[in-house]
């Protein structure tokens, strides 16, 4: 059998599970998201975005040239994402000068750990964060205002057609790498899952 992004999916779906459907997306689909808790997302989601912005430059640093195109492609994009989620803020009234919560620190201290492995790994674990936002945003289905907005922006097809182009280019790295690599690139979408479920949880924890 082939090692793919599909394959390493399929041996954890529950905790994929985890990671893509949660009560806070479930309580925007409702409408019954606590404004705190939403608030507590965007404010450290940008924080985040700023991060994976980060990371998403080593990747590129990281990867073959064949693969540039996509990875430059997300970098564009992330510039409207950071001054959209600013814009989200001030409507709001958030500040976005604040600390990151623990578990936001948490995943932006692993994104920068990424740097030190192999680039099949770097490539499933953005794979695995850009599809988990994907799904997390797509699988409730259709939104009220104003979380449609959110909702649309990273369940859209486009979006979803990036996914999968990043997909593509982790399996393509994949499949001719190691085992000892490919074992690697298995706990990094262990790992993003379970970050992924976790922010979620944080945001919902913030009620007052």
């Amino acid at each position: 059998m082939s090692f793919t992004c599909n394959h390493i999916l399929q041996k954890h779906t529950e905790i994929w599970y985890e990671a893509t459907v949660h009560p806070f997306l479930e309580n925007c689909k409702s409408g019954t998201i606590k404004p705190n808790q939403f608030n507590t997302w965007l404010v450290q989601d940008y924080l985040f975005v700023i991060n994976f912005t980060r990371m998403l430059a080593r990747v590129l640093a990281s990867a073959p040239p064949q693969h540039f195109d996509v990875i430059l492609t997300g970098l564009a994009a992330l510039k409207d994402e950071l001054n959209w989620l600013k814009q989200k803020a001030t409507e709001r009234q958030l500040h976005l000068d604040i600390e990151k919560q623990p578990t936001c620190e948490q995943y932006c201290k692993y994104m920068h750990s990424l740097a030190d492995m192999a680039y099949p790994v770097q490539a499933t674990a953005l794979w695995a964060i850009e599809f988990a936002y994907n799904q997390g945003w797509q699988l409730p289905g259709a939104m009220p205002a104003p979380y449609n907005e959110f909702a649309d922006r990273w369940g859209n097809s486009d979006f979803t057609a990036y996914v999968k182009l990043l997909e593509q280019q982790a399996d393509q790295v994949l499949q001719t790498t190691s085992v000892s690599i490919q074992n690697q690139a298995e706990k990094a979408f262990i790992k993003v899952a379970k970050l992924e479920k976790d922010f979620w949880q944080m945001a919902f924890n913030a009620v007052k």
